[in-house]
């Protein structure tokens, strides 16, 4: 869950996602074959293969050097929100459908299914030793499962959604944040906890080799603190929320992104910001550095995934922009335009748009909630008596969805500037027809 505070406003129109992933060779074309945003990426601990999640529901494996799908993992009924490489060759998938999985290449199948949580899975963090498996999740909850089997158990219990788990390099605590701006440092062994107020989300962290953590705010900050806690200091990496934060594997790097679609590659002892890619896929919703190797591994709402070098911010292949809807191109100038790119990921505006991440907004004034033609709604959208009409798309974005929509797939996000509001409900209306 991310967080647009009012001072952010007009920096965040430029957010938001659909589910997507590609790849490719180093001088060759991106790898692509998700339907939707790169919502989590990670790398297996050779180098050699990736694995992708996206809005799509699937996750696609990849061989990187050949920029190659090895295959498609089917196994969630909704977003796939976060993926692990364990070391003895399998993989982890996690999703807003509230469970984990475990993949073996080869299989079709998942091969367990360790953990099920009550809301949908933002994280996994995978335990030094290699023995377990944290995930961190919007209904509160930190469980670990043993890998070899067993039972998950309860780690942690807090106030509100959780987006970010990381173990500390002992093993014996583990790191979280939320929603709730609140970093936590949890002992296992039931000892008490550091809470470390951060005033704003947290809606990604790292934890290095040692112990000292990089937490990304909802504000653009990256901060730095001890394996106690205490802040060491603090970057601002992005003018936007940030949404995905690494560790080079030598330890000497953090790269943050933004749902602006930048990716910061930030010093990690000097903190300070080396480079920036610009480019990566507008909104950027994951990376991953590449086992040893110098290279970053981006996805994002374009439905690609990028490599680059860390170390000089150097693009491995073309980068390919996504272009603007015609009804962008159109009303460019209205003052709606702005707004709605916040939008454009997951939503189109045309006759022949088709739906993405989320249903086609074409014909949405006048249209009954959860009756967009081909596109999968939840019960709780598909059971309530809402007609989209000017006012009850302003209500949406005044009170946000979680509240007049609850049970939505709709990343939770607010328009609290009432000529913001005003201009957006206006073009969306003119866009979809309405007009």
């Amino acid at each position: 869950m991310l967080a647009f505070p009012r001072s952010l406003a007009r920096l965040t129109r430029a957010a938001a996602a659909c589910l997507a992933i590609l790849a490719a060779p180093a001088a060759a074309q991106e790898m692509r074959g998700h339907g939707g945003p790169v919502r989590a990426l990670a790398v297996a601990p050779d180098g050699r293969l990736a694995l992708s999640g996206s809005f799509d529901s699937s996750a696609i494996l990849w061989d990187i050097d050949q920029g190659l799908a090895v295959s498609v993992l089917r196994g969630h009924d909704s977003s796939v929100n976060a993926v692990a490489a364990l070391a003895d060759g399998r993989f982890v998938t996690a999703g807003e459908d509230g469970r984990v999985l475990i993949w073996r290449m080869g299989r079709p199948e998942p091969e367990a299914r360790p953990i099920t949580h009550e809301a949908p899975v933002a994280a996994l963090a995978l335990s030094p030793d290699g023995r377990s498996l944290a995930s961190a999740s919007w209904d509160g909850t930190v469980r670990i499962a043993p890998l070899a089997g067993g039972e998950a158990r309860v780690a942690t219990t807090q106030r509100g959604p959780l987006n970010a788990v990381g173990f500390a390099p002992d093993g014996r605590s583990i790191v979280t944040g939320g929603h709730d701006g609140a970093l936590r440092i949890i002992p296992l062994d039931g000892g008490t906890e550091r809470v470390v107020e951060l005033g704003l989300p947290v809606n990604a962290l790292a934890v290095a080799a040692d112990g000292e953590i990089a937490a990304g705010l909802a504000d653009g900050r990256v901060i730095v603190l001890s394996a106690a806690g205490q802040q060491r200091g603090q970057i601002r990496a992005a003018e936007t929320p940030i949404v995905a934060v690494g560790l080079s594997p030598d330890g000497r790097r953090i790269a943050a992104a933004g749902i602006r679609g930048s990716v910061a590659i930030i010093d990690r002892q000097g903190l300070a910001v080396e480079r920036v890619l610009v480019g990566p896929g507008l909104p950027v919703w994951s990376l991953a550095f590449r086992p040893g190797t110098e290279e970053l591994l981006t996805g994002g709402g374009d439905r690609l995934v990028r490599r680059w070098l860390a170390t000089s911010g150097e693009h491995l292949g073309a980068v390919i922009m996504a272009r603007p809807t015609d009804a962008l191109t159109r009303l460019a100038d209205h003052p709606g335009a702005e707004v709605f790119r916040a939008c454009a990921a997951c939503h189109t505006l045309d006759p022949d748009g088709g739906n993405r991440a989320g249903p086609t907004l074409h014909g949405v004034i006048g249209r009954r909630i959860g009756t967009a033609p081909g596109y999968d709604f939840s019960p709780a959208l598909r059971s309530m008596d809402i007609v989209w009409t000017k006012e009850t798309i302003a209500r949406l974005f005044e009170i946000g969805p979680t509240a007049y929509t609850p049970g939505t797939k709709m990343p939770e996000q607010r328009v609290t500037d009432p000529e913001d509001l005003k201009d957006l409900v206006d073009f969306i209306a003119k866009a979809t027809g309405a007009e």
